[in-house]
């Protein structure tokens, strides 16, 4: 029986487009960009779907760098990424947004992780990552742990006054994740003003506070040993009576769920 050319030429047409298309249904291929985003694909990607990290995704204050090894790391460039052929690339920092912009236009999903002040903040962008990543209730999970974690610390410290303080000299105040994790951990920020801003040493020699919370003191290098007043003799000798907590840079590095582990840190110092 001869083909009808009219029925069979739109069916051979319809498996050749078939054949070339992506299929809907295809395994992901996700790229993290930077050290923050490394996390958030570590921890809801299936390993197999990871086609990439960044270079810092085994650097010590990387949080889930034990997860990192053995996978494949890469420069941050437009040739160095598109030669993976990744289907979705997660940022928060890494690249910028002629990059993006790249990315995007091969048809890329670009997904970015936004600054977060607060844990509404961090659930957001978990829920969005999932999403994007097809992880839900991955996500979940994450964000319930997390909450957990904070109902325990409520609190724990009566509101007492602590001042955060950085190697560098640096403090944060409100409307930001830093500020939100003393909150959480029942303490009154005494920075001075609200973001992040620099502390004079004079100030804190001459008038230190109650009470201080260090972050990124676990990763004290030799230059600010010598230049940074995180390593300054007098400061030094004010710290071991009035450091209420020393949270790991690995916690703050990120506005991730994992935030929340500086919060039962802090709470777990709590004096009765």
């Amino acid at each position: 029986m001869p083909l009808d050319p009219v029925r069979f030429c739109p069916a051979i047409l319809t498996l050749a487009l078939m054949a070339v298309a992506p299929s809907a249904h295809a395994a992901a291929r996700v790229a993290s960009l930077d050290q923050c985003a490394d996390q958030y694909v570590l921890a809801l990607s299936d390993r197999s779907s990871i086609v990439a990290l960044s270079h810092r995704a085994d650097d010590p204050d990387s949080r889930l760098r034990s997860l990192a090894r053995g996978l494949p790391t890469v420069r941050v460039t437009s040739e160095a990424l598109l030669a993976l052929q990744p289907t979705i690339a997660v940022r928060y920092w890494g690249g910028d947004e002629r990059l993006a912009r790249t990315l995007r236009a091969r048809r890329v999903r670009v997904v970015q992780i936004a600054e977060a002040t607060d844990f509404t903040g961090v659930r957001s962008n978990i829920r969005a990552v999932a999403q994007a990543l097809n992880a839900r209730s991955r996500g979940e999970a994450l964000i319930t742990a997390m909450d957990r974690k904070l109902a325990n610390s409520q609190g724990a410290w009566n509101g007492q006054s602590a001042l955060y303080l950085t190697p560098s000299g640096f403090t944060a105040g409100d409307n930001t994740l830093v500020g939100a994790i003393l909150r959480a951990a029942g303490l009154t920020n005494a920075a001075p003003r609200a973001g992040f801003a620099e502390v004079p040493l004079e100030a804190l020699v001459l008038e230190p506070p109650r009470g201080f919370v260090l972050g990124f003191f676990d990763h004290l290098s030799a230059a600010f040993e010598r230049w940074g007043i995180g390593g300054h003799a007098s400061l030094r000798r004010q710290l071991p009576g009035r450091t209420l907590a020393s949270v790991p840079g690995s916690v703050l590095s990120c506005p991730a769920w994992f935030a929340a582990e500086g919060v039962s840190l802090i709470a777990r110092e709590a004096r009765p």
